[in-house]
């Protein structure tokens, strides 16, 4: 699944109080970084955030899902990056803290 340009352009919009931020396709997804580092992705229509072991807990009380897709070995899990819950794409200040969230849990 490809990622939606226009979704791609209204989350890095709703980013833009982080400064700059780079990134580019990946498989078909977009990725974001803040200063190198990956903490978004984008894949279709939906944002994925960069979970951490404290973070984690919070995307699951929202009801979000890890980010995954399907091999022919079957389904694969990727517990680092949680969609982001629905509120976050209506409330940019919610965003961009969640987003700062997320920035720290992509730190070595």
């Amino acid at each position: 699944m490809s990622a939606n340009a226009e979704f791609v352009r209204h989350v890095r919009d709703q980013l833009a109080p982080l400064g700059a931020l780079t990134g580019g396709t990946f498989f078909g997804g977009h990725a974001i970084k803040s200063g190198g580092r990956q903490f978004a992705m984008v894949m279709g229509n939906t944002l994925y955030l960069r979970v951490n072991d404290t973070t984690r807990p919070d995307y699951e009380a929202a009801g979000s899902a890890p980010f995954s897709y399907t091999t022919k070995k079957g389904v694969v899990q990727v517990r680092t990056y949680f969609r982001a819950p629905e509120a976050l794409l209506d409330d940019r200040d919610l965003l961009v803290a969640w987003a700062h969230r997320a920035i720290a849990a992509a730190a070595p």
